[in-house]
């Protein structure tokens, strides 16, 4: 069975160990403080009661930046991804969300695919942004109810 829901900071081990099988993005003390912040929403989808991918989203006045999102490698390509892209940009139009913000490295094209399905568009660059040295890309998807 498939299922959305809020993950608690009870739970953060959940995103953090996700994070490590993916694309190891944050430490354990990342993912703690993530929790912290004013405005942040941690949603995952769960197979079976077992979590197999999440998004990090910041809401700020009418404007949410997404944080994080992954997938598992094993249900990449499944159409999870897409299914909590939309669950996001649903909850967001709910809350009267006007633009999502997001940034993906210049060298991943997958994700770069993937966001432009949703119509994210790029909208600048942060130079050197990487350890590897690449850009980061930022890109923005209008909501319009």
């Amino acid at each position: 069975m498939l299922s959305i829901k809020e993950i608690d900071q009870k739970e953060f081990e959940l995103c953090y160990e996700l994070d490590s099988d993916t694309i190891s993005l944050w430490t354990k003390k990342q993912w703690h403080s993530e929790f912290n912040k004013r405005g942040v929403k941690v949603v995952g989808i769960f197979l079976k009661n077992k979590i197999i991918g999440t998004y990090v989203v910041q809401m700020i006045i009418d404007e949410a930046q997404i944080n994080y999102f992954s997938i598992k490698q094993k249900f990449r390509r499944k159409a999870y991804g897409s299914y909590l892209m939309s669950y996001l940009i649903k909850e967001c139009k709910k809350l009267n969300i006007k633009k999502l913000l997001l940034e993906v490295s210049e060298t991943n094209s997958i994700a770069d695919k993937f966001y432009s399905k949703f119509n994210f568009f790029t909208v600048g660059r942060r130079k050197n942004y990487y350890k590897n040295g690449s850009d980061a890309v930022l890109k923005e998807k209008k909501l319009i109810k």
